[in-house]
């Protein structure tokens, strides 16, 4: 009886040292989440007359303040994953909460033009430290029993940001909301240099004894415990054979194999399919949207945008429970063809609509966003890691997140004057569009991953029952 008690407090103890690290590792998360949802509010407040710059900013200059965290997000992936190898997990991400507090901290200084173009740029830092180190972090300290929920406070975290931005920001005057902005980096900065090292990067110092140390208070056991000595070995494993990995050299071999380059363009193709979805330009730009249907909905722009606020939460804390039910491929692909009905009816409502039935741009919003928390933004995420063994999954997933951060750049950047020039109906029917391409494009060449083996999973790639027709549907 005694050693079960013993046994069940050291694995609760575990747990809670884990969670503990997790909670505090998430805070840059937390914080560029506020800087996504931060553009929204402040945005619509910084080209009205009641501006607190001096004058009125222009819209272009706010769509370049969409896209330039991105454009900057695309080479600091590899920048990022320069900084994880040589200089450790914990300094990359001290580092991405101090380009998050610099970024407020230029806002506070001055609403010129240039600092807050400036300021949206240093978040793209945050873009990639948010992505790059968070995940890595996480999985190098956590056990497999709550690596899963461990993973899940990213993009919780994420949102959550978003959801309190839309809030304070609709609440608070500039400055206000800018402060408490600020606060959650320098928070991060004062308390996470008491939290440790990942012994994975510790063992890579030849630093053998301090991992052991921190991995043994990290799974409450002590330094001699045969538990202890078991996963360390592992580890010792897992980096001698991650040591013969090269960059260069794991890329021509990622696109030289059939079956691995085909799994490659089918990453890359799910990857597009989530970012041109235009979840990430509503997020961006709500007030806005929602002040052009405003008709006579009870709520104002930015009550609106909170709603999708808290709908992109509770899609966020569904997708996990989701994603094991119902598979990835039956979830992405529903997601996905929802998504693309939902914006061909919101464009119809801009297209039609004199200003009645304003409810349902706000639903159609909803379910969209809803859609992309709870498929479109998790699974091919899942996909990925499932399709690459770990020789490749760190060259991929820094391609593919460069190549996400470049989709979306562009994306912000074109939003609102081709919205201007064209119309907002036809932006969000060239979104249906890409959902609806992508829903045919999974039905037909994306593989189900779920409690598959990558080897059954590439028989199925280069089995004899797939046809080049998937490469000419990626190439379009």
């Amino acid at each position: 009886m005694l050693k079960y008690t013993v046994k069940k407090y050291c694995s609760e103890g575990s747990k809670i040292n884990q969670v503990m690290v997790a909670v505090l590792m998430v805070l840059p998360v937390f914080s560029y989440g506020m800087g996504i949802g931060w553009l929204s509010p402040m945005g619509a407040r910084l080209m009205s007359e009641d501006s607190p710059a001096a004058e009125a900013v222009h819209p272009d200059v706010i769509s370049w303040m969409a896209s330039v965290p991105y454009l900057v997000g695309t080479p600091a992936v590899f920048l990022f994953g320069f900084i994880v190898d040589n200089y450790g997990r914990k300094k990359a991400l001290m580092f991405t909460s101090f380009s998050m507090a610099v970024a407020w901290g230029l806002k506070l200084y001055s609403t010129e033009n240039w600092a807050l173009i400036s300021a949206r740029a240093v978040i793209g830092f945050g873009v990639s430290g948010s992505y790059v180190v968070t995940p890595l972090y996480i999985k190098e300290i956590s056990d497999d029993c709550i690596r899963g929920t461990l993973g899940s406070l990213v993009v919780l975290s994420q949102n959550l940001g978003n959801l309190l931005v839309y809030v304070i920001g609709e609440y608070l005057c500039y400055h206000a909301t800018l402060w408490i902005c600020l606060a959650v980096p320098l928070i991060h900065l004062l308390v996470f240099p008491t939290m440790p090292e990942t012994p994975s990067y510790l063992l890579k110092c030849g630093k053998i004894e301090e991992a052991r140390s921190i991995l043994a208070w990290l799974r409450c056991r002590q330094t001699t415990d045969t538990v202890v000595d078991s996963e360390l070995q592992t580890l010792l494993l897992e980096l001698e054979q991650s040591n013969s990995r090269k960059f260069f050299p794991t890329l021509k071999t990622l696109v030289s194999d059939r079956s691995t380059f085909r799994a490659f363009r089918i990453t890359l193709t799910i990857t597009l399919a989530r970012e041109l979805c235009g979840c990430l330009a509503v997020l961006h730009f709500a007030s806005l949207i929602f002040s052009k249907a405003a008709g006579d909905w009870v709520l104002s722009a930015n009550e609106q945008a909170m709603v999708l606020g808290v709908v992109q939460l509770v899609g966020s804390c569904t997708a996990s429970s989701l994603v094991e039910r119902t598979g990835r491929k039956p979830l992405l692909g529903t997601t996905c063809a929802v998504s693309g009905v939902a914006l061909t009816a919101l464009g119809a409502w801009f297209a039609l609509s004199n200003g009645e039935h304003a409810w349902l741009p706000v639903l159609a919003l909803c379910l969209c966003i809803y859609c992309d928390a709870a498929g479109l933004q998790p699974v091919p995420f899942v996909i990925m890691t499932e399709m690459f063994s770990f020789q490749y999954r760190g060259t991929v997933t820094s391609i593919v997140i460069a190549f996400a951060c470049a989709l979306v750049s562009v994306q912000l950047r074109v939003f609102q004057p081709l919205a201007a020039e064209v119309g907002l109906y036809l932006v969000f029917w060239i979104f249906a569009g890409v959902c609806l391409i992508s829903t045919a494009y999974i039905i037909f060449y994306v593989p189900e991953t779920k409690r598959r083996s990558i080897e059954e999973i590439y028989a199925e790639l280069g089995g004899k029952k797939e046809k080049d027709a998937e490469a000419d549907v990626t190439r379009l």
